[in-house]
């Protein structure tokens, strides 16, 4: 069999276009908005919230749910692997949270940034598969800029700890003392400049084999770096974390679950239908965790039970999904897990 022809695009390049320059594009407009009305010195205003953390970030977690758990034939697949996850993630959490709630929550935040580095390096293992044969460097040099995109935002703002910011709860992090962020800072200029002193060579000979990647690497280390070392500001780093995590995964879940045969349940319909699902039941979680744990939102979930007694357990149990979502995002996108997505991209 002939291998499929390599193509710069993960899906297609409207698809990427859409996924990876659009989420950017809409995480730096809400930037440019939330400057011109002054949200920058201020907590992330309830609209915002809305729709950058309900609608993307915590509805992107239950779309595993929906690729896995709804889907008889995965279930089958690995039986033991999908029952015991949320069973071991709860029992972890309850033991952490044992130990303390700033344990819990610091090692919770350490497992998501660990994920969402993970994820944009996961997109390029992606583009990689789609450009076939590459030398090693190139794809060494590749990687090392998504990485290292995301992470000397997270070391620099680790080295300047406390922000008008966290990841989950005050204290999340642990502080490093700022001359880690400035040795490190020449090696991510020079990783940046040697990818884009390689990328603008090959455009300048008319080669385009490399635009995902592009993409990608432009849209996350100015995201990252926009958000957590430009601004000083909640809103910033929510609305520009959020959004390119977020959406790609709700493109990439919505088409293997449609190229899957049979396709299950929400993927044979219509992706607002897939949409209307995974955010009725994000709404339904932050219910719980509004209403049980935080009590910061009453104008749209109500007033807050008193349940302080219970939360040792509470905590851990509403955890479940986003940990669930951690692990497994590590294993269901692999070659052998998911060949849907070795379907070749429509030429452009």
């Amino acid at each position: 069999m002939s291998a499929a022809p390599s193509s710069p695009w993960i899906f297609s390049r409207a698809a990427d276009l859409a996924a990876f320059g659009g989420s950017a594009l809409a995480s730096l407009l809400a930037l440019l908005v939330g400057r011109a009305l002054g949200l920058l010195d201020a907590q992330c205003p309830p609209w915002a919230w809305i729709a950058a953390v309900l609608l993307v970030d915590v509805a992107h977690v239950h779309l595993t749910f929906f690729r896995v758990y709804l889907d008889p034939a995965e279930l089958r697949r690995h039986r033991a692997r999908y029952a015991l996850l949320p069973l071991l993630a709860f029992a972890l959490g309850a033991a952490l949270y044992r130990v303390g709630p700033p344990a819990f929550w610091r090692a919770l935040a350490y497992v998501a940034v660990f994920h969402f580095v993970r994820q944009q390096a996961g997109w390029m293992r992606l583009y990689h598969r789609r450009a076939g044969a590459l030398p090693g460097w190139r794809r060494a040099l590749d990687l090392a800029a998504v990485y290292l995109g995301a992470i000397y935002p997270l070391v620099w703002w680790h080295a300047h700890l406390p922000r008008r910011f966290e990841w989950f709860v005050d204290g999340d992090f642990v502080a490093l003392p700022p001359p880690v962020a400035t040795a490190l800072a020449p090696v991510y200029a020079a990783t940046l400049a040697a990818y884009a002193a390689l990328s603008l060579a090959q455009w300048a000979r008319g080669e385009r084999a490399q635009a995902g990647r592009d993409l990608l690497v432009v849209t996350n280390a100015l995201c990252w770096y926009v958000g957590i070392v430009a601004f000083d500001s909640d809103y910033a780093f929510t609305v520009t974390n959020v959004l390119i995590h977020g959406v790609p995964y709700f493109v990439l879940v919505y088409r293997t679950g449609r190229a899957r045969r049979p396709a299950v349940g929400v993927f044979r319909r219509a992706p607002w239908v897939l949409l209307g699902a995974v955010w009725a039941v994000a709404f339904l979680e932050e219910f719980f965790w509004d209403r049980a744990v935080w009590g910061e939102r009453p104008w749209l979930f109500g007033s807050a039970w008193s349940l302080d007694a219970w939360r040792g357990w509470i905590v851990p149990l509403l955890a479940v999904p986003q940990l669930t979502h951690y692990v497994l995002d590590g294993f269901i996108w692999r070659r052998r897990e998911s060949p849907e997505i070795e379907a070749p991209p429509p030429l452009d």
